[in-house]
């Protein structure tokens, strides 16, 4: 039997105890175990991408990479060039230039580094005889102690130094496992990663499989656009950086661009841990006007960067906040370090589109590309 209107219910009717609790607390109670949840599952995920890094870091790195080459394949095939032979082409091209790339940087690193050592000497004793002599009358005695122990260590470890930068330059090429595991799904990414990505979404419930599709479709097209830009943003940096860095015949100028080239694919982060760097080396070896300079280089090729190169090659296609690329960046360098960090932006970019896809809007957007790009080497089955 219902209650009439305007009854109120009983202490031991089981509503009366939710009657009795605020709106707004159990809004907060419902958003809470939410995101309690939500944090437990990307934890686990984290933990899981952890244990299984081996594998995962290469799958993540050939899906970028064949974000960057879809294009150039597609392009190969509307020229009437087959598609396996358009794939191989653009997979050897890609690696040889990163080969090409990485035994440069370490032949400059191997020379450069123990000349760079004189340098550093050179700078620690103009240092040492101005805080001596300038306006802070430093002791001389404790500022010769040290310097003196500086440059000493630097003397003992030239040959070292230089063995462990040509340690951590080549690292990547020692673990030939992880890189033949990266050629070998990029070639298929590339080759038929439209039946890959068919095949991995049936285990999608039917009623919702054409939707998770289509996300996935939308948040691939917008991961190109990150990749390209990225790369091409990177490149324009590393370019004019490694320009003012010549002009003022700042040493190790192309190992320099490479690490600022590499470290624009972190944003914000990378770029500014790579100026750093490049900052460092100038205050080392030429003092603090030449380091003074190399700072005003950096900070007006990152304004042009920020506020014309990605606006325009970007747009809105993968729009973030920068606090959410700082957070993101963040929670990616505590999971996995530096390749947490480098994956961090994209997987956000990709996370961005997808969850915002509509069925009803297709491929119609504008900040997809004109012609889809079919990656499947032929029809579905």
């Amino acid at each position: 039997m219902s209650a009439e209107p305007g009854d109120r219910p009983s202490p031991n009717d089981p509503s009366w105890a939710a009657a009795q609790v605020h709106p707004g607390v159990r809004a907060a109670v419902a958003w809470t175990w939410r995101l309690l949840i939500l944090a437990a599952g990307l934890y686990a995920l984290g933990k899981l991408f952890l244990f299984a890094q081996e594998v995962f870091v290469p799958v993540a790195v050939a899906i970028l990479l064949s974000a960057l080459l879809v294009p150039l394949v597609g392009w190969l095939e509307r020229h009437r060039i087959p598609r396996s032979v358009g794939v191989l082409t653009a997979v050897v091209a890609t690696f040889a230039i990163i080969a090409a790339g990485l035994t440069f940087v370490v032949q400059q690193l191997i020379v450069g580094i123990p000349r760079m050592s004189g340098d550093i000497a050179d700078s620690i004793s103009k240092t040492r005889n101005w805080l001596e002599t300038g306006p802070l009358h430093m002791d001389s005695e404790n500022l010769r102690n040290v310097s003196n122990d500086m440059i000493d260590w630097l003397k003992a470890h030239e040959a070292s130094i230089a063995t462990g930068a040509l340690d951590t330059a080549t690292v990547a090429t020692k673990l030939v496992t992880a890189a033949l595991l990266t050629v070998f799904l990029l070639i298929f990414f590339l080759y038929d990663g439209h039946r890959i990505w068919e095949f991995v979404t049936r285990i999608v419930p039917s009623a919702h499989r054409e939707h998770v599709r289509g996300a996935g479709d939308a948040g691939y097209r917008t991961l190109q656009s990150y990749v390209r830009a990225t790369v091409l943003v990177a490149f324009i940096d590393a370019v004019f950086i490694g320009i003012g860095l010549a002009i003022l015949r700042v040493p190790m100028v192309m190992p320099l661009m490479a690490l600022i080239f590499l470290g624009a694919f972190i944003p914000i982060v990378g770029s500014v841990a790579a100026g750093s760097l490049a900052v460092l080396v100038a205050l080392a070896t030429h003092g603090w006007f030449t380091a003074v300079l190399v700072v005003v280089v950096l900070i007006v090729v990152m304004q042009v960067e920020g506020h014309v190169l990605q606006p325009f090659l970007l747009g809105r296609s993968v729009k973030l906040h920068p606090v959410a690329v700082i957070l993101v960046i963040a929670i990616g360098l505590m999971v996995a370090g530096i390749v947490g960090g480098l994956l961090a932006v994209p997987l956000l970019a990709f996370a961005n589109t997808a969850v915002s896809f509509r069925p009803q809007e297709g491929l119609d957007q504008d900040w997809l590309l004109e012609e889809p790009v079919d990656v499947s080497g032929g029809e579905n089955p």
